[in-house]
């Protein structure tokens, strides 16, 4: 590798495999993340503005009309039912295609999967816009057309996630991480509004048309940027569904990734999902007006932007695994702290704190997975990772949105952060938590600083590090000799 690309050669020693942080048995034939994979080209600033442009400018299209269309179903129809279906059209592909995706992912060139699926969401949208035009209006075709999009997500997601080590050295990928969510929680504090305003103005096929075009801007963008296909490690590919196989029995056999994914999904469950109840509280204590429901969603973009922001800039230089799980800690204390508010600017600051709180639960992670997965396997990783996002939301609302009928909205917050509490704490009873942990002490680890540690940093913990990792191998033989 060359100097313009840090990896997490540091980290092993070069005559040796390098060894799992948390696994000391599982075993890669190159560094965890670059596996397999050729240097950032010395370009790589152009190319990230490139990319990031590009996908703000596609993801911003289809916000808006992810918005009108739902604002469209609700208004003309007025079913809970047809709302229901949407959420399932839009949510369910993706969960299936994610299993297909990340082998895809890893067997393809990343660059030409986003496109392709930018594409066939630029033609679906196209055609549905086409046909409303004409008058044509069944819900069908919106039902066809969403899952299209969804199934489409499905591909690009874990692509582009898996991508981003390609094109970003190893020392920026929490900034630039941190930079994204910032990004996607700006378009989410933007999109609303502009939404809102077109809507009122323009006919809902027309409004259709402005993701074509997003989306066409967004490959037009990727394509001015080189990104290689990784070539297979010892010769030729295995069959489809072995690659498929041998990603679940990574993930499964890969203690750290297993526990990280793990955690996500819980956190998704408890903490995310009761965040969709927060309007309904808001309307049941607080008011039905509509600035009341507009003013939690800014408070929520602007924490997470915010966030999203400051984690890119002064990320580095706090220990990864510590950052997820105060995270999970803030999830549940703001949970509990929803349904405490006496009043709706209570209210609103512990929705702005919730906001706050993803960015550090969710870059950190995205990071960790990037650093210690080799390149060749981390679509499929993320393709598992998009499944895991797909299914908690839509369990979580099975769970609490009926329990919102029976109880008040306030007591479920206030029982999700509680729940969120117990599973942070079982999460840190296992095995793989406590080693995790303790291995986010070392400052050049991937759970603790990883290649993003200044020279200030590591000098200052390295002596802690150090002390703490003679101690735990003086009483336990096994981490002898274990690679950080």
């Amino acid at each position: 590798m060359s100097d313009v690309y840090p990896t997490m050669d540091t980290m092993h020693p070069p005559e040796s495999p390098a060894v799992d942080p948390v696994d000391p048995s599982a075993t890669d034939a190159a560094p965890p993340g670059t596996a397999g994979a050729p240097p950032v080209p010395d370009g790589w600033v152009r190319n990230v503005v490139l990319f990031l442009g590009g996908q703000t400018v596609s993801l911003f299209g289809s916000m808006l009309v992810q918005y009108a269309i739902m604002w469209y179903l609700t208004l003309t129809t007025k079913e809970g039912t047809v709302l229901a279906l949407a959420t399932l059209f839009g949510f369910v592909p993706q969960a299936i295609i994610s299993i297909f995706g990340g082998v895809w992912a890893d067997r393809h060139n990343r660059k030409y999967l986003v496109m392709g699926a930018d594409t066939a969401i630029a033609i679906a949208t196209f055609v549905l816009a086409m046909l409303m035009i004409q008058g044509t209006t069944d819900l069908w075709l919106i039902y066809a057309a969403m899952a299209v999009r969804s199934a489409s997500a499905g591909i690009q997601t874990p692509a582009v996630s898996a991508l981003i080590p390609q094109i970003v050295p190893a020392n920026q990928l929490l900034r630039i991480n941190g930079l994204n969510q910032s990004i996607q929680a700006a378009m989410m504090l933007l999109a609303p509004a502009l939404a809102a305003l077109l809507y009122a103005n323009l006919e809902i096929g027309s409004i259709l048309f402005i993701d074509v075009v997003t989306a066409l801007i967004g490959v037009g963008f990727l394509a001015l940027i080189p990104v290689p296909t990784l070539k297979a490690q010892g010769g030729d590919r295995p069959a489809y569904f072995a690659d498929l196989v041998e990603g679940v029995r990574y993930v499964n056999g890969h203690r750290l990734v297993r526990w990280l994914l793990g955690l996500f999904f819980v956190v998704m469950v408890l903490a995310g999902a009761p965040g969709f109840l927060t309007p309904l509280m808001v309307a049941r204590t607080f008011g039905e007006e509509m600035w009341k429901l507009t003013a939690l969603e800014i408070a929520f973009s602007v924490g997470m932007m915010l966030a999203g922001a400051t984690i890119g800039w002064w990320g580095g230089k706090t220990s990864r695994i510590r950052l997820v799980l105060l995270g999970s800690v803030a999830f549940g204390f703001f949970s509990i702290g929803l349904g405490l508010s006496p009043a709706l600017w209570v209210f609103l600051l512990f929705m702005f704190l919730t906001g706050v709180a993803v960015p550090a639960f969710s870059t950190p992670s995205m990071t960790i997975i990037q650093e210690i997965v080799p390149l060749e396997r981390q679509g499929r990783v993320f393709g598992f990772l998009g499944i895991v996002s797909a299914v908690a939301m839509p369990l979580g609302m099975g769970i609490f949105g009926p329990m919102a009928d029976v109880w008040s909205v306030q007591v479920v917050l206030i029982l999700a952060g509680g729940l969120t509490f117990v599973a942070l704490a079982l999460a840190l009873a296992v095995p793989t938590g406590r080693t995790a942990l303790a291995d986010s002490r070392r400052p050049d680890s991937a759970l603790g600083y990883g290649s993003a540690a200044s020279e200030e940093v590591a000098a200052s913990e390295g002596a802690v590090a150090d002390a703490a990792g003679a101690e735990t191998d003086a009483a336990d033989p096994a981490q002898q000799g274990r690679a950080t």
